[in-house]
């Protein structure tokens, strides 16, 4: 039986783990390095690392990381953000990632995702639908880190990229991202019974309970999760974290804040925090399997 994945979702700006409210608002939480090899060890069934600004530092910065993971860690990386061209595929499989997942420049071509399934096979070949509900109730989708608007429904675009070839797709919810307020099941069951290939939630995760309510009613392949597992590094390894990022040339880089000078109340913006190992016992309490 396929197991459930369960995947931390690693934004990285420049050299930083970064995460924000609704995909804005970026506070600058460490290291990638810190919070990958956690999280490997941790029971982590796969890392997603989402470069944001990958055309503002280019791509030596994640290939960087990429490769330091990959010496470190047995379980997949996927990456994405950037990726433009199946010689940037070609970089960051060489670099040690096992997967790429695209959002512009499938939007913006979408033969794009033929070409690259033929050459690198479907499986190699995630695309990411970055979404949120307008007003007139339809999910539309989003491309370059959920700024720009398309005139895609998420249904219709989830449909047609499975015909061009996709394995997999990563769905982000971009009004529930970073807000603990709950996986959007409406979302999830739009795009579910549309399609065939494996399904990756993504956006407002705030427990176990979260993801077994909507499991039960429409099932998924596995959920990408930042906010619940970032902030309880934050809050265990705080002095680690700070002092990781001062070996850094651009330490000061972004919002250190929220890190450095402990703005705002961990305890009241997130109070239920998780391990990935205390997540997977929750779940394996109820009937969905995980791998231990």
């Amino acid at each position: 039986m396929v197991k459930f994945r369960i995947i931390p979702w690693i934004e990285v700006k420049g050299s930083n783990l970064v995460k924000g409210i609704n995909m804005e608002g970026l506070r600058v939480l460490g290291t990638p390095s810190k919070y990958s090899n956690i999280y490997s060890f941790n029971g982590a069934d796969e890392l997603i690392y989402y470069d944001i600004v990958a055309s503002l530092y280019g791509r030596n910065s994640i290939l960087d990381i990429i490769s330091k993971t990959a010496e470190k860690t047995f379980i997949p990386i996927t990456v994405c953000g950037g990726i433009r061209s199946t010689n940037d595929i070609k970089e960051v499989l060489k670099a040690g990632a096992d997967r790429v997942c695209i959002n512009s420049a499938a939007i913006q071509n979408p033969d794009f995702i033929s070409k690259a399934a033929e050459i690198f096979g479907s499986s190699t070949i995630c695309i990411n639908i970055q979404t949120l509900k307008n007003n007139d109730g339809n999910y539309y989708c989003y491309y370059n880190h959920g700024r720009e608007l398309t005139n895609y429904k998420v249904e219709d675009w989830a449909q047609k990229i499975e015909k061009k070839g996709a394995g997999e797709i990563i769905l982000s919810s971009i009004d529930r991202d970073g807000t603990f307020n709950g996986i959007d099941y409406d979302l999830i069951k739009k795009i579910k019974k549309k399609i065939k290939i494996p399904l990756i939630v993504h956006g407002g995760c705030k427990s176990p309970n979260d993801v077994v309510g909507i499991y039960n009613k429409v099932k998924f392949e596995g959920v990408a999760i930042s906010s619940l597992f970032h902030y309880h590094l934050t809050k265990k390894l705080k002095k680690e974290l700070i002092t990781d990022l001062k070996k850094q040339k651009n330490f000061s880089e972004g919002n250190i804040e929220y890190l450095v000078n402990n703005k705002g109340v961990y305890s009241y913006l997130y109070p239920n925090t998780y391990t990935i190992k205390k997540f997977k016992r929750e779940l394996m309490k109820t009937k969905i399997k995980v791998r231990l």
